[in-house]
This record gives structure tokens, C-alpha cells and sequence, in this order.
């Protein structure tokens, strides 16, 4: 409908309405399926957005399950429906942190649902992304993806697994995973699978669950780290993207564009955890992006050393190539290129898209072309792509 934008109100509101109904409703599932018929309705009726789209969401969500329940027979509907109907406005806190998202991320995160399901539900029911968008982004068929989302609703079903933030006791060993979606939500509103490079809406979602996530957990120094990487990863968000749309490279921002004062609380964030003895794989991260955002140029030996660091600790194919970037940096291009000739990163659009920077610069025009065709054939977002495609077309022939 003209003047609505109810996609937009999808992307930014989707998450926080699932969240909230599945607090009402102890079902994840009914949840999300009154939130969609909700949108559904707002698709029929909206000639404008109501004043604040998100509680009408909810209102006409819980209304359409209500519903819902009234014609179902069994005893289980019939108990859920009474329990919508005599909710109180302000329900009873049950976890040590009054937020529903929060909630909902360590129940997806639980350690009966296996890691693909834990990431792949979160992101489909915080972040709003369709089945298709997720298998893009872990480089799996889509009905696999579907097909671990309807278990993993069906096993906190029927597991009972409580949507609530663990008692302090149990949030240690509860945290990984969480951190983990965290850091993924972030990633796919940094650069998106598909549509828009950036979705404003996940980016500043993921930075304001890690700072809920420090607030309940401030000595734990990983948290720290993550939420001090995501601040300054947003901090460079305004400067990411061009006048007409094109993706902008770091070396290539104008830093006028960032935000200092993320950047400010990133360094400190990042001071902090760094007087530790044995700093974990975010706080090393977070340190490598203060080293990009302190001052007018990028201390590559600086980077390097961090990257070395994180290689003992995590040493992923993907940690490997971001260090190749730092290598090329400060020993050439010809070092950088042996450095991941071995990497095994399918699917990985920018393995080729490395290869083929630093092909150009080594002179071999016609093997970077071929990296680059790769890289455009396996890159699922349209400026990304573009992008490389303005790389290639910019060879010497």
C-alpha cells in the first residue's frame, strides 16, 4: 500500500512482538504465528502506521490467538486462552533481567537444541529472517534449515524448556551459545544476506541486548569483549555505506562519519578486558578494531600481532583470512596469497574476493578475474556484488 511501509515496520518491530507474545503465551510457535497473521491484518488495514506500530502488532496478535484457542477444543488451548484473558499489564518477572528478547535468546539458546538450531531460531524469530535467508548465510539447503526451526519450536514445546533468563548459577555455562547468536545478529544486519547491505534495526537489536547481557553479567569478561566489538563495529556503520547506496571499504571511509562516542566506550570497554592475563576470542576482536579506530591510520603490525593471538585461540579458516588482509599489509601481497591458498571455506564469497585483491596487486589480471567471477557467483547480497563487479571491471586487460 502507498506510504506504508509494513516491511519496514516488519524488520524493526518482528522481533520484539515475538518475543512478547511468547511471554504471554508460553508457545513460541502460536506466537509467531499470531505475530504473522497480525501483519497480515496491518497489510488489509493500514493506510498509515498507527502511532506505535509495535503495540498494535501485539494488541491485534494476542486478539487473533485468542481466537485461535476459542476454536480448539483441547484442555491445553482452552488453559492458554484463560491465561490471555486474565494477564495483568505488568506480568511477574520471572529471570534476574526484565527483557523479553533477552528471554528468548537463551531459550533458543538451550543446550537441548543443537548450535545450527540454537543460531538458525534466533535469527528466525529475533531477527525476522525467512528460512531461505538463513540457509544463504550458513551455506545449507533451505528445507534443512526449515526443517531444524520447526524441531527446535516442537522440542521446547514439548521439552518444556522455560522461556526465562537462567538463575546466576547456570548463566556461565549458558553463555557461549548466546554470545555467539549475538554476535551473528549483529553480523547480519552489518551486512545482510540479501536486500540492503545494512539492517539498521539488527545492528542496534544485537548492541542493546549486549549491553542487557553486561548489565546481568558485568565481571564476565567475554560479554565485555563482545559488546566492546559490536560498539566499535557500529561506530564505522554511518561511514559503511556511500552517497548512492555502494558498499565504502574501511580504508576508504571518511572518518569524520564515525561515531566517537561508541568508539570512546569501545576503548574503554576494551582497556578493561585487556588488563586480564589470558583475554578470550571477542576481547582480541574488539582490541583488533580499536586498533582501526585509533587515530587517522590503521597499525597493521599492531593488527597482525592480535591476529596471531586470536589464531591460537581460535584457529577458524575465516580468522586465517581476515590475518591475510594484515599480512598484505605490512609484507606485500605475494605472502598474503601463500598464506590461503590451503584455506577451505566453501560457499565463502569472500575467499575469492581476497584472492582476487591480492592477485591484482600481484599483477595477475586474468587469475583475478577468475576470483572474481567466483566470488560475484557466490556473493547473496546485490551491493556486495556490485561491488566486486566494479573491482573486476577496473582490470587492465
Amino acid at each position: 500500500m502507498p506510504g506504508v511501509d509494513i516491511a519496514g515496520v516488519y524488520r524493526e518491530e518482528y522481533g520484539r512482538c515475538v518475543a512478547t507474545l511468547t511471554r504471554m503465551l508460553g508457545d513460541i510457535g502460536l506466537a509467531e504465528e499470531a505475530v504473522q497473521d497480525a501483519f497480515a491484518v496491518a497489510l488489509q488495514k493500514w493506510t498509515e502506521p498507527p502511532p506505535n506500530p509495535g503495540a498494535w502488532i501485539v494488541t491485534t496478535a494476542r486478539n487473533r490467538a485468542i481466537d485461535r484457542l476459542r476454536r480448539e477444543s483441547t484442555r491445553e488451548a482452552r488453559h492458554a486462552q484463560a491465561l490471555l484473558l486474565h494477564q495483568p499489564d505488568e506480568p511477574k518477572e520471572v529471570g534476574p533481567v526484565h527483557d523479553d528478547q533477552l528471554r528468548m535468546i537463551f531459550t533458543c539458546c538451550h543446550p537441548a537444541l543443537s548450535p545450527l538450531a540454537q543460531t538458525a531460531l534466533t535469527l528466525r524469530l529475533l531477527g525476522g529472517l525467512e528460512a531461505a535467508e538463513i540457509a544463504r548465510a550458513y551455506l545449507v539447503p533451505e528445507p534443512t534449515i526449515a526443517q531444524r526451526i520447526v524441531r527446535a519450536k516442537k522440542k521446547i514445546r514439548d521439552a518444556g524448556i522455560p522461556y526465562r533468563v537462567p538463575d546466576d548459577s547456570q548463566l556461565p555455562d549458558r553463555l557461549p551459545p548466546v554470545l555467539t547468536v549475538l554476535y551473528l545478529i549483529f553480523n547480519e544486519g552489518y551486512t545482510s544476506t540479501s536486500g540492503p547491505l545494512v539492517r539498521t534495526d539488527l545492528c542496534l537489536e544485537a548492541v542493546r541486548l549486549a549491553r542487557a547481557l553486561a548489565q546481568l553479567m558485568p565481571d564476565e569478561p567475554e560479554v565485555l569483549g563482545l559488546l566492546a566489538l559490536l560498539l566499535l563495529t557500529e561506530a564505522r556503520r554511518a561511514a559503511r555505506v556511500g552517497p548512492s547506496g555502494e558498499l565504502v571499504t574501511l580504508a576508504d571511509q571518511d572518518r569524520s562519519l564515525w561515531d566517537e562516542e561508541l568508539i570512546a566506550e569501545g576503548h574503554d570497554l576494551v582497556r578493561r578486558c585487556l588488563r586480564r592475563d589470558r583475554p578470550g576470542p571477542y576481547q582480541i576482536q574488539a582490541a583488533i578494531n580499536a586498533v582501526h579506530t585509533d587515530g587517522d591510520s590503521t597499525d597493521w603490525a599492531q593488527v597482525l600481532a592480535l591476529y596471531d593471538q586470536l589464531m591460537q585461540l581460535n584457529p577458524t579458516p575465516i580468522v586465517a583470512l581476515n590475518r591475510a588482509v594484515a599480512v598484505a599489509e605490512l609484507h606485500g601481497p605475494e605472502p598474503a596469497l601463500a598464506s590461503i591458498e590451503t584455506l577451505d571455506l566453501p560457499g565463502y564469497h569472500l575467499l575469492p574476493a581476497t584472492r582476487a585483491d591480492l592477485l591484482t596487486r600481484l599483477g595477475r589480471a586474468d587469475e583475478a578475474r577468475t576470483a572474481y567471477d567466483e566470488a560475484i557467483a557466490l556473493a547473496t547480497n546485490t551491493t556486495e556484488r556490485e561491488f566486486l563487479e566494479g573491482r573486476r571491471a577496473q582490470l587492465a586487460r
